[in-house]
């Protein structure tokens, strides 16, 4: 079956696969003290900085948790948006790990900018008051949409000045990254970012993900919320095999940039018709838009994908690494079809 609900239902690069059989040879010291995870601590230090302490996990929800515990106190608050994966899908994990209030802002496009979290740096040093600690930023957002390296920057700047740490997921960091033409370095720590959620699932990798801290400070605990979450592997070399291949030869940016190219030729089908309307600027893989109701519960019958305001009729499509340009052609035809009825 061929989808375009999630690009978690993509299957996994033969480059990465192939790293793990390697990885699954003979035995290795358990915890991350094997040639593997050494291996890609370096490539993890080539693409991100020598600043970068990565720590492997087993997934995204772990990663944010982790993350946030490291930045937090259970007295603090996290800024995010509404539409943020702490805050609307991951079952209340962050705020029951950390222990913190989330304050979500609600915005049009997925993004948060200063003038958003300003109001929110307030009451410091009231005992009353959870004490404003963390932003938290997706990249590329809920909503499909990427933050520049400006924007980042002015993000950071403006929350740094008041002590807060500023905390990006990057699920879809290469996506991110393809758009934009730059390196994710460039994106992160360059741009004041100073601990990371970095994910490959959605983009050629079978599982895990790293927690990427990039201030001292942060990555001194990191170990310890690492294993205190459950999220530390005994087996760590079949986490962590990945990366090697996934960061050698550019292997990440070439599956994000064809998600994206791919994503790029439905938009420039879509917008043919009238009765289509997109609902977010079209710039990665995650394509937001409503279609007449009887076309979309139609389309339903023969591809799977997720309604994201059904009462609009508004859905949402994602292409994938490994979505072919027969995918794309049927999908097309399939819209054609029933927009032309």
């Amino acid at each position: 079956m061929r989808s375009f609900a999630s690009d978690n239902n993509s299957g996994v690069h033969p480059l990465i696969m192939e790293a793990i059989i390697k990885a699954n040879s003979d035995h290795a010291v358990g915890y991350g003290d094997d040639y593997w995870t050494n291996e890609s601590i370096k490539k993890l230090k080539e693409v991100f900085g020598e600043t970068a302490s990565p720590y492997f996990v087993f997934n995204g929800t772990g990663a944010n948790a982790i993350a946030l515990q490291s930045v937090t106190r259970s007295f603090n608050s996290i800024i995010c948006t509404q539409t943020a994966h702490i805050y609307v899908d991951e079952c209340g994990s962050p705020a029951r790990m950390t222990g913190c209030t989330l304050i979500a802002a609600p915005t049009p496009d997925g993004k948060l900018t200063p003038e958003l979290i300003l109001p929110h740096l307030n009451h410091f040093g009231v005992c009353h008051h959870s004490q404003p600690k963390a932003v938290y930023l997706s990249q590329t957002t809920e909503l499909g949409t990427v933050y520049t390296i400006d924007e980042i920057q002015a993000i950071a700047d403006l929350i740094h000045a008041y002590g807060l740490y500023l905390h990006v997921d990057g699920a879809r960091l290469a996506n991110a990254c393809a758009y934009l033409n730059c390196s994710m370095k460039q994106l992160t720590v360059d741009a004041g970012v100073d601990i990371l959620s970095f994910g490959g699932t959605k983009n050629g990798m079978m599982q895990g993900e790293t927690v990427i801290a990039f201030r001292p400070e942060l990555s001194e605990n990191l170990p310890y919320f690492r294993k205190q979450s459950a999220q530390l592997a005994s087996k760590m070399r079949y986490l962590s095999a990945q990366y090697i291949p996934y960061l050698t030869h550019g292997l990440w940016l070439e599956n994000a940039s064809h998600a994206n190219r791919q994503a790029a030729k439905l938009v420039h089908f879509l917008r043919q018709y009238p009765q289509v309307k997109f609902t977010q600027k079209p710039e990665t893989n995650q394509l937001f838009f409503t279609l007449p109701k009887d076309v979309a519960r139609q389309l339903s019958e023969k591809y799977f994908f997720y309604y994201w305001n059904e009462a609009q009729s508004e859905i949402r499509l994602v292409t994938s690494w490994d979505t072919t340009d027969e995918d794309i052609d049927q999908l097309v035809g399939t819209l054609q079809e029933l927009l032309s009825m």
